[in-house]
């Protein structure tokens, strides 16, 4: 398998935290100032992000923009469409505007409860990347998949029709995030070998449809209820680049541990 056991460069780690739909305005203010706060560490060496809802993306930015911060800002979800009469949707072109760096794409809860597809996410992807946001792509499975033993199987297959079309390049600069269905938001996390064999294998899909300079370069990340508890079993797994952060996210001392824990590993 490409990636197992083997980094021949030096990957940036990143911790991203989605605080899915929690912080109202005034709250999204506070939290971010705490994690600005928390997080005054070796920037260079990792790279924070963290994505509020849309109705935050506004105060959030302001917060990190008045406190010189280098934490990057990033979006839970986009269309695909630049404009139109698409209502209740978000353009690349607005989140743009915000300096969101990244935005995430294909989280299980947009799939399991609003029906996305992986052609959709492969379209929002695409849309992402020509407007210069970074795609943060979700794949993972579910417990009944994973019972069958078709956990590579059913991941590969995402991230093939992910990023169908999709060249190598913009590949290379984009995120992956391993998130089993079954571990999300439950307590329950993978083992650190189940996360490494599933990131390893999204790496070797990657060599097949970009090459292995894509694979490389491209970081994949473990999301699953991922903590400061656990964390430091995940990070040393040479294909964990870090983590998508949902819990613990939501508190910024937590949050703050999980991104000391990344530099002192990663």
């Amino acid at each position: 398998m490409f990636g197992a056991g083997k980094v021949s460069e030096k990957r940036v780690p990143i911790i991203a935290g989605n605080w899915k739909m929690n912080k109202t305005t005034v709250e999204a203010v506070n939290l971010s100032q705490h994690i600005s706060f928390e997080c005054d560490m070796a920037w260079e060496a990792i790279e924070v992000v963290i994505c509020p809802p849309f109705t935050d993306l506004k105060s959030v930015f302001n917060v990190l923009s008045f406190d010189h911060s280098s934490i990057k800002l990033g979006a839970q979800n986009v269309f695909w469409e630049d404009e139109g009469a698409y209502t209740g949707e978000i353009s690349v072109s607005m989140l743009k505007e915000l300096t969101c760096d990244y935005c995430i794409v294909g989280h299980s809860e947009r799939r399991g409860i609003f029906g996305e597809t992986d052609e959709m996410v492969n379209k929002k992807i695409k849309a992402l990347l020509a407007g210069g946001v970074r795609p943060i792509m979700c794949c993972g499975e579910s417990l009944e998949v994973r019972d069958a033993r078709q956990t590579l199987e059913f991941i590969g297959e995402q991230v093939r029709r992910g990023w169908d079309g999709v060249d190598a390049e913009d590949i290379a600069k984009s995120v992956i995030a391993y998130e089993p269905i079954w571990a999300i938001g439950t307590g329950r996390a993978a083992t650190p070998e189940q996360a490494q064999e599933a990131c390893a294998h999204i790496r070797s899909v990657i060599a097949e449809i970009a090459g292995e300079d894509a694979a490389k370069k491209i970081r994949v990340l473990y999301g699953g209820s991922m903590k400061p508890e656990n964390a430091k079993l995940f990070m040393p797994e040479p294909d964990i680049d870090g983590g998508l952060i949902g819990g613990a996210a939501l508190d910024s001392k937590a949050f703050a541990e999980l991104v000391e824990i990344a530099l002192k590993i990663k």
